[in-house]
């Protein structure tokens, strides 16, 4: 005759049970998506560098969720938590470093006669270019990125993403008509659009 189980014992049963069902879910419902998930990322996100890491957080997502309140379709909820990553990793990497100076005298500083307001105006209408570029959809956004800010050519472009050089121009076409757009509905004149 076995010794009766302790309470602590009967009370970690049901929740070493449902970590093995928890386990037993992902395994099957989450895994198989892993090489179509990547390959989603890196065909509709080429700058995010570290596909690995979005999939990783995406996958701890998703099993916490899975934790609180089952899901009812995983292949969705999983592409979606991936995408909204890789958007917020593309966002975080726009944010430029700043350097901590030390001494202010070694700066060069280069007086153009522009005011304290007119930088201001210009840095108000950099924000909204910003905001801008990401309201445009996201393969048409990855085309502007690499055009406009990482200098590739329309070849390159189209190499990257894996889509027709004239498909590129196309996407660059209708995104800077969209951001000529949101900054005439914004009121800013065209001074920044007008290379776009």
């Amino acid at each position: 005759m076995s010794p009766p189980a302790s309470s602590s014992t009967v009370s970690a049963l049901p929740c070493a049970t449902a970590q093995a069902d928890q386990t037993q879910w992902f395994k099957q419902e989450v895994h198989p998506h892993d090489g179509q998930l990547k390959a989603y990322l890196r065909g509709s996100f080429p700058s995010v560098r570290d596909v690995e890491d979005v999939v990783q957080e995406s996958y701890l997502r998703i099993w916490r969720r899975q934790g609180e309140k089952p899901i009812e379709s995983v292949k969705t909820f999983l592409f979606s938590i991936a995408r909204r990553l890789a958007i917020d990793w593309i966002r975080h990497e726009k944010v430029t470093a700043i350097d901590r100076v030390d001494n202010l005298d070694t700066l060069a500083v280069y007086d153009n006669g522009s005011s304290a307001a007119d930088a201001a105006s210009r840095a108000e209408t950099i924000a909204i270019l910003i905001d801008a570029i990401d309201s445009l959809p996201a393969r048409s956004r990855e085309v502007m990125i690499l055009r406009k800010f990482k200098f590739l050519s329309s070849r390159e472009t189209a190499a990257r993403l894996g889509i027709l050089e004239y498909t590129v121009n196309m996407q660059l076409m209708r995104a800077n008509a969209r951001i000529r757009e949101y900054l005439a509905a914004r009121g800013v004149t065209n001074t920044l659009g007008r290379d776009l």
